[in-house]
C-alpha cells in the first residue's frame, strides 16, 4: 500500500508513525505533501528519511490520500488536490465539520471517508469514528478500518451525521479531562500541596480511576456509590457539585462543540 499525507502537523504525523509503526506502508511508500516547495524542505528536515512532495500527478499513484489539513483550510487546498486524483483512489478526511458530500464535490472524487480521531492517536490510544461515501467498496473500507486502527480503535458509523457528536465528545473530550485535571490540581494548591504534588495526587488517581472504570463490571454510578459513603467527604463533594450543575454544565459544553463541527461545515 502506497499513503500520501496533505497536512503533517500532530495528527497527521501521528498517523504516519502508525502506519510506519505497524508496517502498514514501507517508508519509501509514505509521501508527506507539502504546500510549497519550502514546506517539503521543512518536511524533509523533519522528518529524515520520508519522501516529501509537493501536490503534482505523482500523488495519483498513490493508494489512500489523508487529508490532515485544518478544515478553514480545505478551500485552499482543494483545487490542487482535486487536479491530482485518480478515480480509484481513497481520500481519507480527518477534518473536523466538513461533510462527504462537500468533499466529493470540491475534489469532483466519489472515493471518500470522512473519519474523527483524538490526540490520544499520538500514543496508539485514540478512538476514531469514520463514515464512507457509499462509493467505496468493502475492501477499501475494510483497508481503510486497519489502518485507523493501527492508532488505538476505530468505528464505523453509517449515519455520518454522528460524527459531529464523535467530534463533541472524543475528538475535543482530550481537552474536558485536562479541564478538570487542572481544575482539581489547582484546587489541591489551594489546599496547601506544592504544584508537583497536587500534580501527582491528581494524575495517578485519574490513572487509577481509568483501569478500575474500564476493568470493572460496575456502572459509574455503582462506582461513585462506592466510594461516596453516606455523610462522608466525597458525598460532601457531590453535592457541590450537583448544586453548581455540574454535568448539565458538561453537557451544555458538548453540544456546544457538536453545534461548531456543524458550523464548520459551513464556511
Amino acid at each position: 500500500m502506497r499513503i500520501a499525507i496533505l497536512g503533517c502537523g500532530n495528527m497527521g504525523m501521528a498517523f504516519a508513525k502508525a502506519f510506519l509503526h505497524y508496517n502498514l506502508v514501507a517508508r519509501a511508500d509514505l509521501l508527506l505533501l507539502g504546500r510549497h516547495q519550502e514546506h517539503c524542505q521543512r518536511l524533509a528536515a523533519s522528518h529524515p528519511g520520508l519522501p516529501s512532495a509537493e501536490l503534482t500527478p505523482a500523488v495519483g499513484a498513490y493508494d489512500v490520500v489523508l487529508v490532515a489539513v485544518k478544515p478553514q483550510d480545505f478551500g485552499k487546498i482543494a483545487e490542487g488536490l482535486r487536479a491530482v486524483l485518480q478515480p480509484k483512489q481513497v481520500v481519507v478526511s480527518i477534518m473536523a465539520g466538513i461533510p462527504i458530500a462537500r468533499l466529493q464535490r470540491e475534489l469532483a472524487h466519489q472515493q471518500v471517508l470522512r473519519a474523527m480521531p483524538n490526540t490520544p492517536a499520538l500514543l496508539g490510544m485514540g478512538i476514531t469514528g469514520f463514515s464512507a461515501a457509499p462509493e467505496v467498496e468493502r475492501s477499501r473500507l475494510h483497508q481503510v478500518e486497519n489502518l485507523l486502527n493501527a492508532t488505538g480503535r476505530s468505528i464505523f458509523l453509517e449515519d455520518e451525521s454522528l460524527l459531529d457528536a464523535v467530534t463533541a465528545v472524543s475528538g475535543s473530550g482530550p481537552a474536558y479531562f485536562y479541564y478538570i485535571v487542572q481544575a482539581m490540581m489547582r484546587a489541591g494548591q489551594e489546599l496547601g500541596f506544592s504544584e508537583s504534588v497536587a500534580g501527582l495526587l491528581v494524575k495517578q488517581t485519574m490513572l487509577g480511576a481509568y483501569h478500575l472504570l474500564n476493568t470493572s463490571d460496575k456502572t459509574p454510578d455503582e462506582l461513585i456509590a462506592a466510594v461516596a459513603s453516606k455523610g462522608g467527604t466525597t458525598e460532601a463533594a457531590l453535592r457541590e457539585f450537583q448544586a453548581g450543575d455540574l454535568a448539565q454544565t458538561l453537557a451544555a459544553g458538548i453540544k456546544a462543540a457538536q453545534h461548531r463541527a456543524t458550523q464548520l461545515a459551513k464556511e
